[in-house]
């Protein structure tokens, strides 16, 4: 097993990353928007003939499991009232419905061709219809490395919540950590899983987060860890983090370790800023932040390789209960889609959308259940259709 182990950690770099991440820096586009040092805005002459023959950008989207092929159906519905100049080339995945599924290669191939994409959720089974243990959301990572998951928890205008005036960022690494799927039974009723950290993407995830603060004039970093306990992996982590930090001296790092950082953010949310944690961790934190400024239905997001960037919904939740039942929030699938359009430097249509979902939201006439309202998911998305301007 620990051979498999290494294989698997050598595996999950591309050569020289390391070398090319401490040589880049992460920087804004013309929309004043976070990318990756080559992901800039899709140009009509980039995109596929298709997309130059019909003057449109090709974006991939998958409809995901549960609420989201529903809540794809708003944004299309906002797109094609704003006459936003963008294509989607649709696949279809699922580990649910794995006869109905794209495979894994078909979707890589899609994310590589365009560059960028929207993403519904794709729920992970607890015991796979193949019986293999790496999911394919995270296969879909690993293969397209998108190494970075960001989240930004904000409060919105209008909702009275227990908290106000948050706004920090969960940076999430998401490739390596618990995540690995290497897990083996040693004797019968014991069960073995490893934790993979490597020092190349810890010190990638920490160059990342340091670059979103610069870029985006935020003044603290936070890396969570347990290294207490976890000395070796975790202190990997944060010695990896304190040495990024070094060549940042105007930004503020800090250490806290994960269970006195889910005290914090339940009792002073306000103190943090941007965050950035190992896989697991991020997880964790990312899905109880979003908790603290509404819920999944609000929070947006999105995940980064060095040329690609696909746009999902802050916290990972299909929603399969709700899914047909006119019920489901599809803020987050809406702003997520502006956020999309930002990167691709289409921000006229970014700003109508953003305009309109909080202008409806701030009136508290129209709201779904989970934001303390009484609407169906029909009635406020016309309402934040009615207000598009």
């Amino acid at each position: 097993m620990s051979t498999k182990a290494l294989t698997f950690a050598r595996n999950l770099l591309r050569p020289n990353s390391i070398t090319f991440c401490l040589n880049q820096t992460f920087s804004k586009n013309s929309a004043s928007l976070f990318v990756p040092p080559s992901v800039t805005a899709v140009k009509h002459s980039e995109a596929s003939p298709l997309a130059e023959q019909s003057n449109k950008i090709k974006v991939t989207l998958v409809p995901g499991d549960g609420v989201g092929p529903e809540l794809m159906s708003c944004v299309r519905e906002v797109y094609k009232q704003l006459g936003v100049p963008v294509e989607f080339e649709e696949i279809l995945a699922s580990e649910l419905l794995p006869g109905r599924s794209h495979s894994v290669e078909d979707l890589k191939e899609s994310f590589k061709r365009n560059k960028v994409g929207l993403m519904g959720v794709l729920t992970t089974p607890a015991i796979g219809e193949s019986g293999q243990l790496e999911s394919m959301n995270q296969k879909i990572r690993l293969q397209l490395d998108l190494f970075a998951h960001v989240i930004r928890i904000k409060s919105l205008p209008g909702l009275k919540l227990r908290y106000s005036n948050i706004d920090f960022v969960v940076i999430r690494e998401q490739k390596e950590g618990e995540y690995s799927a290497l897990e083996h039974e040693s004797v019968p009723g014991v069960v073995e899983s490893l934790k993979i950290t490597t020092r190349e993407n810890a010190l990638r995830i920490a160059k990342f987060a340091f670059d979103y603060a610069v870029s985006n004039n935020r003044k603290k970093v936070t890396a969570v860890h347990k290294a207490n306990i976890m000395k070796l992996g975790d202190g990997l982590f944060i010695e990896s983090c304190k040495e990024i930090a070094q060549m940042y001296p105007n930004i503020k790092f800090e250490t806290m370790i994960i269970d006195n950082c889910c005290m914090q953010l339940v009792s002073k949310p306000q103190q943090f800023d941007v965050m950035v944690l190992p896989n697991l961790y991020g997880n964790i934190v990312g899905n109880l932040a979003v908790g603290l400024v509404g819920g999944p239905g609000i929070v947006p997001g999105e995940s980064y390789s060095n040329d690609i960037a696909v746009f999902e919904s802050g916290a990972r939740h299909a929603f399969a209960t709700a899914a047909g039942r006119n019920i489901a929030n599809p803020t987050a699938m809406i702003l997520t889609s502006a956020n999309l359009l930002k990167h691709l430097n289409l921000n006229i249509y970014a700003q109508k959308i953003e305009n309109s979902v909080f202008k409806v939201i701030k009136s508290g006439k129209y709201r779904t259940k989970d934001i303390g309202g009484y609407c169906n998911q029909n009635d406020f998305f016309k309402a934040i259709l009615n207000n598009l301007e």
